[in-house]
């Protein structure tokens, strides 16, 4: 059976909207309502939410290639190259900076044409080295001549699964030359959510570079939600929604390519997996609501700077114990003087000794249940 870009009349696809209509006319009003929301919380609030909404979706894309990102890296990078106060900033890798750097410009300079220099600027970024892994790559080009046949697949090494095989590469320059002549002219639909959908199918399917084509993707589906919304403010993120459902959604990939130019089942997953994304955003939104009240009744004023960098940590995406071990560690100070400040805490009803017990004493936030202990522990 053929691929979808061997089809005759590709790349004209084609979809039953009356079919999407609903599922199209709900993700609309979520929107419309997420952002009335948002509007009727101060300034710090919609900054911090923006500040975890950016932070969840580079983490997330790097996260669905097997990368795994260092959280407070990515979010000092974001909050940093926004201007948005935050304390306890880090230094940050190159490669944390480059993942940052794109999906800031898909974000923030979402009304700016989509053309080949821009894509390939991206891909320079996500590559400063111009190695992926061991492997030396072409960077901020399309996939060479000699880069023989690009599978597309998931999985970890050893047992890959392979969904479809990409164009070879001699049709990547006018593929992608249509593929941006439609995205950015009338020949897209004119919904902005369906051209987004499209548009990661269509990109995808191409697979024009060597590597980084999956983040690319995911930072042109922003841009163009971004332009749906007409804002640059990012309150839910689509790519922690993919990484949630990353089985369907290769599924839904896989199948789509090796179906017709009838796309609609791409597009109702596509859709209904943006709805649950946006109505994530609320438990974001609910976090960060959270965290105001818990700075309403403990001013960061009566606290000293290593306190306020561990609380800060706490109230986010904490997994693991906390130890005093690791409060020196995230405060850079000495395991005397980390406890220290536990102790301080503890007298004041902010924070509590855990009663699992062990080897070694942990503490939570009073109020707060006690967080699991994963393979990966943070900090």
């Amino acid at each position: 059976m053929p691929f979808i870009h061997e089809r005759a009349g590709w790349p004209a696809l084609e979809w039953d909207l009356p079919t999407l209509a609903e599922r199209l006319a709900d993700v609309r009003h979520r929107q419309g309502r997420l952002f009335g929301r948002m509007e009727g919380i101060g300034f710090p609030l919609r900054s911090e939410t923006l500040l975890q909404t950016l932070t969840a979706d580079v983490i997330t894309s790097s996260e669905i290639e097997g990368e795994i990102l260092d959280r407070a890296q990515v979010r000092s990078s974001i909050a940093r190259r926004l201007g948005i106060d935050e304390g306890g900033l880090q230094p940050v890798d190159r490669n944390v900076e480059g993942m940052v750097e794109m999906m800031l410009d898909a974000t923030q300079r979402f009304a700016e044409p989509l053309a080949e220099e821009r894509l390939c600027g991206w891909h320079a970024v996500l590559f400063p080295t111009g190695f992926s892994g061991m492997r030396r790559i072409r960077v901020g080009g399309w996939r060479p001549e000699d880069s023989g046949p690009m599978q597309v697949v998931s999985g970890p090494i050893g047992r890959e699964r392979v969904h479809f095989v990409a164009p070879a590469p001699s049709r990547v320059p006018s593929e992608m030359g249509s593929f941006l002549d439609w995205f950015e002219s009338g020949a897209a639909p004119r919904d902005p959510v369906l051209r987004a959908g499209l548009a990661h199918l269509r990109f995808v399917t191409i697979h024009p570079f060597e590597d980084g084509n999956g983040r690319i993707a995911r930072a042109i589906t922003d841009l163009a939600l971004a332009r749906s919304d007409g804002s640059s403010q990012r309150y839910y993120s689509m790519s922690a929604q993919v990484c949630r459902e990353r089985k369907g959604y290769y599924e839904i990939l896989e199948s789509t390519q090796r179906g017709t130019p009838d796309v609609t089942p791409w597009l109702d997953w596509f859709l209904r997996c943006l709805g649950r994304a946006i109505e994530g955003a609320e438990a974001t939104l609910a976090s960060v609501l959270d965290v105001s009240r818990f700075w309403d009744e403990h001013p960061r004023e009566t606290l000293n700077e290593r306190q306020r960098i561990v609380i800060q940590r706490l109230l986010g995406p904490w997994t693991g114990k906390l130890t005093t071990s690791k409060w020196a560690k995230l405060a850079k100070c000495s395991q005397d003087t980390a406890l220290r400040d536990i102790s301080e805490l503890i007298a004041r009803g902010i924070l509590r000794r855990e009663a699992s017990g062990g080897r070694s004493t942990s503490y939570a936030l009073v109020g707060r249940a006690a967080s699991p202990s994963p393979e990966r522990d943070d900090p």
